[in-house]
C-alpha cells in the first residue's frame, strides 16, 4: 500500500473513523474502476461510517434494555388480537408515544401475550434508537428498596429517568408490602408527564387496590398511569396456554404473557 494510502488510513483511525479507513483503500478503488467522482466516493465512505455507528448503538441500546431477544413481532400472532389493539400496537410501533411521555399499560389474563407485545413494541423502539429497560416489577422494586436504605433513592431514579421508556412486567403479580408500594408510587410519580412508563398486569385498575393498599395512594397512583395512556385491553383474548393445553393446534411462535 502507497504511503499516503497508510497515512490516510492512520488519519482516519485516530479521528476515530475506523469503518471508513477499513474501507476506504477497497472502495477507492472500486470508485476509480467505476469514474465516481470524489464527492460521491466521500458520500459512499461517510454513509458507511454512518451505518456501522448505527448498527453498534443498536446492538450496545438491545444488550443494555434487558429485553427478552425472542419477544418481537416476528413471533407474535397478531391476528389473534382483536382490530383495535392491532390498530394501537400499529401506531406505538412508530415511537411517537415516547416522545409525548405516553404510558401504556397492557391488561389481561395470564397467558394471552401482555408481555410480548410490550417487549415487541420495545424493540421496535430500539431499532429507532430509544433507550428503554425490561425488568421485572419484583425486580425493580428491590433494587429501589436497597437504594432507599442506603439514603441513595433520588440518585437511582436519576438513573432510570435516562431510560426514555421503562417496562415493568407484571405489576400486579406481586403482592406489594408498604415499602414496595411506596416505592413504586415515587418511581411512578417521578416519571409522570417525563418518561414513558409501559405496565403489563392481570387486574383491572378497580383492583389495583391490592397493589397500593390504601384507597388514595390507589387513585392516585392510577392517575398519573391512565392521565396519558394508551390501554391494550386484552381481557377477552383467550390463554394461548389455554388453547396449546386442550390440544387446538398453534404454530411454534406463540405469545405469552
Amino acid at each position: 500500500m502507497p504511503n499516503r494510502e497508510l497515512e490516510l488510513q492512520t488519519m482516519l483511525q485516530s479521528l476515530r473513523l475506523p469503518t471508513m479507513a477499513e474501507v476506504c483503500a477497497e472502495l477507492a478503488l472500486k470508485s476509480a474502476k467505476e469514474g465516481l467522482s470524489h464527492e460521491a466516493f466521500l458520500h459512499e465512505l461517510a454513509r458507511l461510517e454512518c451505518e456501522r455507528r448505527s448498527q453498534q448503538r443498536i446492538e450496545r441500546l438491545l444488550a443494555q434494555s434487558g429485553l427478552p431477544r425472542e419477544k418481537t413481532f416476528a413471533t407474535f400472532q397478531l391476528d389473534r388480537l382483536p382490530m383495535s389493539v392491532r390498530g394501537q400496537l400499529e401506531r406505538l410501533r412508530s415511537g411517537e408515544f415516547v416522545k409525548e411521555a405516553i404510558n401504556v399499560v397492557a391488561v389481561g389474563p395470564p397467558g394471552v401475550g401482555k408481555s410480548h407485545v410490550l417487549a415487541a413494541v420495545a424493540h421496535d423502539l430500539v431499532r429507532q434508537g430509544y433507550t428503554v429497560l425490561w425488568t421485572s416489577t419484583a425486580q425493580l422494586m428491590q433494587r429501589l428498596l436497597a437504594a432507599k436504605r442506603d439514603l441513595r433513592l433520588p440518585q437511582e431514579l436519576a438513573k432510570l429517568h435516562r431510560y426514555a421508556c421503562l417496562l415493568l412486567d407484571d405489576i400486579g403479580y406481586v403482592q406489594h408490602d408498604q415499602d414496595e408500594m411506596e416505592v413504586l408510587f415515587t418511581l411512578l410519580s417521578d416519571r409522570y408527564e417525563q418518561r414513558s412508563v409501559c405496565l403489563s398486569t392481570n387486574l383491572v385498575f378497580s383492583e389495583w387496590e391490592r397493589i397500593f393498599k390504601n384507597p388514595l395512594t390507589t387513585v392516585a397512583a392510577i392517575d398519573r398511569i391512565v392521565h396519558h395512556s394508551v390501554i391494550l385491553d386484552l381481557m377477552q383474548v383467550r390463554s394461548f396456554r389455554v388453547q396449546q393445553a386442550t390440544g387446538q393446534h398453534l404454530p411454534e411462535a406463540t405469545a405469552h404473557s
